[in-house]
């Protein structure tokens, strides 16, 4: 039997402090990690959307532009974290938001990933069914979903070490696995990989119409706004990770591998497999659901089970462990940041600290209810809000720690309870990046940035430059 303590020692790992020198690790380390965490299914399903929407093409030049963008956040966020050894939400109380101030990360942060975690665990159980021929009981929701969120708590409170080791297999098995689909799909497809890389939009001309993706521009701000909001949660990630790092070179490599990864690898791979493939699971969904041509098409193109379904179809029986295998190591470390988030809510709002082994518990529970009624297919359309959000939330962080702190040097505030010009911005850029400009500026992480970069550093000095003779 753990007690308490004990069980807190072993999980907890600095989650409210920072990291000591003796347990930084490489920028090889850590991108086992950055890239593990997005080589999912659902990054895969995001992959054959867009470019679905958009073509392979603008497809894969959205990716390389929000590629980019995610990279240097990343970077920026993560040098941070290396300099201070500080998760991203702890982080945010010395840069941008202040002690209490910074719960309004942590509870946007801590919803976006543990919302990610019932996607995935969705996606899991849809693959269950599908392998095992199964009907969608309450008996096999408990069983399959309960199964899941244990395995979750427990490979992230007593196997964390341990996942970490061997993200490095889990990676390069699903990749092969990967590399393998593709070639098997389109070579039994009778297309010339010529064919394959030069696809259009494959959504019927009104369904684009109604996404704003009718023309090629549309169609890019489309795939960019879509992307941008796992980036956002990226970079954020990059600091919880960033703060094991040796030096800003490891997080700043290991932050442009993990953008590559989910922007471009799995994208391309995404939208070949799908594409490739269409027809092979269409037969397949008719024939094992009894469906018509259309049906089948529909669900294939428009359902994320489609991708774990493909897994099966495409992978058989290897597949199918390796995306369960490739799926755990993603979950692993999605809950170990939606407890750091978690920790830290419950530090700065309540003074309560039972020790992040409750919050591991606690983000499964909650990922578990947002499975019940429609609020996962809430948080579906909450996705390109969340991205405006994360990106706003680095761009204050990187502001404040390289220009607004160096201004103020030594008359910088230590220890605020809420920092109003941060968490002003935050409500000014979202508001005119999602309301007032999106018709004009429809990439809206543009203006959301813009203004963290702008607004927040004309708030923080202006409203500390007008308090300081009040004091004196």
């Amino acid at each position: 039997m753990h007690s308490e303590t004990h069980i807190s020692a072993r999980t907890d790992d600095h989650a409210l402090e920072a990291v000591p020198e003796s347990e930084r690790q490489s920028w090889l380390q850590l991108s086992w990690s950055t890239a593990g965490i997005v080589t999912t299914l659902i990054q895969l399903f995001v992959g054959a959307l867009i470019t679905f929407v958009a073509g392979i093409r603008i497809g894969l030049l959205a990716g390389v532009f929000v590629a980019i963008v995610g990279a240097l956040l990343g970077w920026g966020a993560g040098h941070i974290a290396f300099r201070t050894g500080l998760a991203s939400t702890v982080l945010s109380r010395r840069h941008g938001l202040g002690t209490r101030g910074s719960a309004l990360l942590a509870l946007v942060f801590g919803f976006m990933i543990t919302g990610f975690i019932a996607l995935e665990n969705a996606l899991l159980y849809k693959g269950f069914l599908f392998y095992l021929g199964e009907p969608d009981t309450l008996g096999m929701r408990v069983a399959v979903y309960g199964g899941l969120s244990v395995a979750w708590i427990l490979l992230t409170a007593f196997g964390f070490k341990l996942v970490a080791r061997v993200s490095s297999l889990a990676l390069i098995a699903f990749l092969a696995v990967l590399v393998y689909m593709m070639f098997d799909v389109i070579a039994t497809s009778g297309q010339s990989w010529g064919a394959v890389m030069q696809f259009g939009a494959q959504l019927p001309a009104d369904s684009l119409h109604a996404l704003g993706a009718d023309t090629n521009g549309g169609k890019f701000i489309f795939c960019v706004n879509v992307l941008i909001g796992s980036a956002g949660a990226l970079a954020l990630i990059d600091a919880d990770l960033g703060r094991y790092a040796k030096s800003s070179r490891d997080i700043a490599i290991a932050a442009v591998i993990g953008n590559v990864f989910m922007d471009i690898v799995m994208v391309a791979v995404g939208g070949i497999v799908m594409y490739a493939g269409m027809d092979q699971l269409v037969a397949h969904y008719m024939k094992v659901g009894g469906m018509t041509e259309a049906a089948a098409r529909t669900l294939a193109m428009q359902s994320p089970d489609s991708v774990a379904v493909a897994f099966i179809v495409f992978g058989g029986v290897l597949g199918t462990l390796l995306m369960v295998f490739a799926q755990s190591k993603a979950q692993v470390l999605n809950t170990y940041s939606a407890s750091l988030s978690l920790t830290n809510l419950a530090d700065v709002l309540f003074g309560w600290r039972p020790g992040r082994f409750t919050f591991v518990v606690l983000a499964n529970v909650l990922a578990c209810l947002m499975l019940v009624g429609s609020i996962l297919s809430w948080f579906n359309s909450f996705i390109t809000v969340l991205g405006v959000l994360t990106t706003c939330f680095a761009g204050i962080i990187i502001a404040d720690y390289f220009f607004v702190k160096p201004k103020l040097g030594a008359a910088a505030p230590e220890d605020e309870e809420i920092n109003w010009a941060g968490v002003a911005t935050v409500v000014v850029g979202f508001a005119l990046a999602h309301y007032v400009l999106n018709q004009i500026v429809p990439i809206e992480f543009f203006t959301s940035l813009v203004t963290s970069f702008v607004v927040y550093p004309v708030l923080r000095l202006g409203m500390l430059r007008r308090v300081k003779p009040a004091q004196i």
